[in-house]
């Protein structure tokens, strides 16, 4: 067969039902858009729409690698256990009931391939991370929206949606991409009304960043329940998210079963040197809290100031939201900004069509776009 007939097959949709078939429900589910990395020149001065962090990595990083870079040719450990007992150290968790992966998007996927499949129900919120839809229906399972209210978790409607049907809820605390949280005791109270065969999801990705009094992470309720799985992530605050680490607690019956189809070296040995260093590195975290702490009220007043309504965030961004005016709404503003080298995230994949999310960076980037937005509502 020559390359021709091979092109002519491929685009031929009569032989389509002779060819391997994906899984119902597969070809439903929209794929991942991360967000941009290049201004609309091709060049990037400020890429804030990742909530990356502006600190960079931890020199303790640096250190750690050189451990394992001369022994590339060799399995690493297949239980990550260097990596379990660092979490387990600085969090004063039993490393047994600790799970790791290519990032916390791995965990949310091995949960729902785990306990979700054809007939079950997974219920996540209005403006939710997308992949948790991607992980429902990819398990084979029904995605259930659950509306939000002013931007923030429901629970009364999260538990109104709950059916026999019902197996995981997802519940991003704080949420990405509104930076809003439900403080714990509504979230005990979300756990309280669920059934105790129903799987609890507290995906706290920006944990680090929270400084309220009534706010926890899901750690509490994961250590002292049965049906409930905090995640946690190094992408952010450690600034991590090129070796794609992530980690998971709960009860030790649901880290076993995660575990059976787990893939045996599913972490690279470097990912699994770097994130034991990182999580160590108190002092970068502290830091890199410090810095969000300055960086993150000030965008948010410099932004107000300009007329513009920004959603209260916890996290290391602020949701954007622009005036419905032509000229002047959230698309006019992230073309204005990337031909400056300016990279924002649209969020109308989030049901959120004219705001931005902007990630808190460094002083040069925050101020750089406070700057060229003025400019940009200043026009005619």
């Amino acid at each position: 067969m020559n390359d021709m007939t091979i092109a002519v097959n491929e685009a031929n949709p009569a032989g389509a039902e002779t060819r391997p078939q994906p899984k119902q429900g597969v070809l439903d589910i929209a794929p991942y858009v991360p967000g941009k990395s290049k201004g609309s020149n091709g060049k990037t001065l400020h890429k804030l729409s990742s909530n990356e962090t502006p600190l960079g990595t931890s020199q303790a990083v640096s250190a750690a690698l050189s451990t394992v870079t001369g022994a590339l040719e060799l399995y690493p450990d297949g239980s990550a256990s260097e990596l379990r007992d660092a979490i387990g150290e600085v969090y004063g968790l039993n490393p047994d009931r600790i799970i790791c992966g290519a990032g916390s998007d791995e965990i949310l996927s091995m949960l729902a391939n785990t306990y979700l499949g054809p007939g079950d129900e997974a219920i996540y919120c209005e403006h939710g991370f997308l992949v948790y839809e991607i992980a429902i229906r990819g398990a084979g399972a029904t995605p259930v929206v659950a509306p939000e209210k002013d931007l923030t978790t429901d629970v009364d409607a999260i538990l109104e949606r709950v059916t026999p049907k019902t197996k995981m809820v997802f519940l991003a605390n704080p949420n990405n991409p509104t930076g809003t949280y439900l403080p714990f005791a509504e979230v005990k109270r979300l756990h309280e009304g669920l059934p105790s065969n129903v799987l609890l999801v507290l995906d706290a990705a920006y944990g680090e960043y929270v400084r309220r009094n009534d706010y926890e992470s899901g750690i509490e309720l994961a250590a002292t329940t049965e049906n409930v799985v905090m995640t946690r992530t190094f992408s952010k605050i450690y600034g991590l998210a090129n070796l794609r680490i992530g980690w998971g607690f709960g009860p030790a019956h649901i880290i076993d079963a995660m575990n059976r189809i787990r893939g045996p070296f599913n972490m690279s040995g470097v990912a699994i040197a770097a994130g034991a260093a990182a999580v160590r590195d108190r002092t970068f975290v502290a830091d890199s809290v410090e810095h969000n702490e300055k960086w993150l009220p000030w965008v948010t007043e410099e932004l107000e100031k300009l007329g513009l309504t920004v959603t209260p965030s916890v996290g290391n961004f602020v949701l954007v939201h622009f005036p419905d005016e032509d000229g002047k709404r959230a698309a006019d503003a992230d073309a204005y900004l990337l031909e400056r080298g300016c990279v924002l995230r649209m969020v109308g994949n989030y049901g959120l069509p004219n705001a931005i999310r902007m990630t808190i960076g460094s002083e040069e980037a925050n101020r750089t776009v406070v700057a060229h937005l003025k400019d940009f509502l200043a026009q005619a």
